[in-house]
């Protein structure tokens, strides 16, 4: 598979990455463990070589999962994980309040014995925290890389500004935020600051959480309790009838070149910038073959062109989070 490199220190990752929440739940009750094991090794044999974790994916549970799948293979990957709501793993349940700066060593130390491993290859802070100076996240988190515990660290969510804050006090390597074609807002600044600060952009929901995939329409049901697009405006009922003329426009675009919708979306944002690697996730050995095929899709500018300015005027009814969460992003 083809790679690509991320921030200055050159991590080099598979151009397509896996997204690894959804195996500790999230949209479904918990998947079989097994069979996530070995969907996870499965990809490795496909080529991915990314792959994105993070502390509080089933408290702990996705980072063990992800641990154990890929120790046989820890030195030829790139793992990503995340940390931001202190969590009590004895429990395990979260304590109700975020990780302090003096923190970040710790949860770093239980990531690690999760994961089964000596270093971190990229390690995020999940979400910016307003009520502390992302300075100091940046200082902690700079002395875990001089230390060697971590390649280099990323921020998710993150604003212009407060990325060129954090890039001051100690380069950053990536920033992973929702990017696709049916949530843009990164292209308003960020993508700006990455490129003019030599950042990595990592894409998550590139697929707008299966909406771009065309197994979604009006007569989808979601599972009240365990799938998260319950709680997301934009999926509720009057918002996704309207919301489908994206997903129709991507599908018109995929019969077209004879490709998936999954593929086309994800070859769009394989276009927007050479050092841009989204992370899709899947559960499913076939939409994992199907997504890793928009790695060698071929289409022109003028097609991705096209694409972009027909999606460009179709209007998205719904935010992408409930008031809570989406008080959480973009600071």
């Amino acid at each position: 598979m083809q790679k690509r490199r991320l921030g200055g220190i050159g991590l080099e990752v598979s151009v397509l990455g896996l997204g690894c929440m959804g195996m500790s739940g999230g949209y479904s009750e918990r998947p079989d463990r097994d069979a996530m094991i070995t969907l996870l090794r499965q990809a490795v044999e496909l080529g991915v070589t990314f792959f994105d974790t993070a502390e509080i994916y089933g408290l702990g549970h996705n980072e063990a999962l992800v641990g154990e799948a890929l120790a046989p293979v820890r030195d030829k990957v790139v793992i990503a994980s995340k940390f931001f709501e202190k969590i009590n793993h004895e429990v395990p349940e979260l304590e109700g309040r975020r990780v302090r700066p003096d923190e970040v060593a710790g949860c770093l130390e239980g990531t690690l014995r999760r994961l089964g491993t000596d270093w971190l290859d990229l390690y995020y802070l999940h979400r910016v925290n307003p009520e502390v100076p992302i300075e100091e996240y940046a200082g902690a988190l700079g002395e875990l890389a001089d230390a060697g515990k971590i390649r280099g660290y990323g921020l998710s969510e993150a604003a212009a500004e407060t990325i060129r804050r954090a890039d001051a006090v100690h380069p950053v390597t990536a920033v992973q935020s929702e990017y696709s074609l049916w949530w843009k807002r990164p292209e308003e600044d960020v993508l700006g600051a990455c490129e003019e600060l030599g950042i990595g952009f990592v894409p998550f929901s590139p697929l707008g959480k299966g909406f771009l995939t065309g197994t979604v329409d009006t007569s989808t049901s979601f599972e009240q309790g365990n799938d998260i697009r319950t709680t997301i405006p934009r999926f509720a009922p009057e918002a996704l009838e309207k919301n489908m003329a994206m997903a129709e426009l991507v599908r018109d675009v995929a019969e077209n070149h004879g490709a998936a919708p999954s593929q086309i979306a994800l070859a769009w944002l394989l276009s927007r910038r050479p050092w841009i690697v989204p992370i899709p996730g899947t559960r499913r050995l076939e939409r994992l073959k199907e997504n890793l095929g928009a790695a060698t899709l071929e289409l022109s500018d003028e097609d991705m062109d096209a694409l972009t300015e027909a999606a460009a005027q179709i209007p998205i009814e719904g935010g992408r989070y409930d008031e809570h969460h989406e008080r959480m992003t973009n600071l």
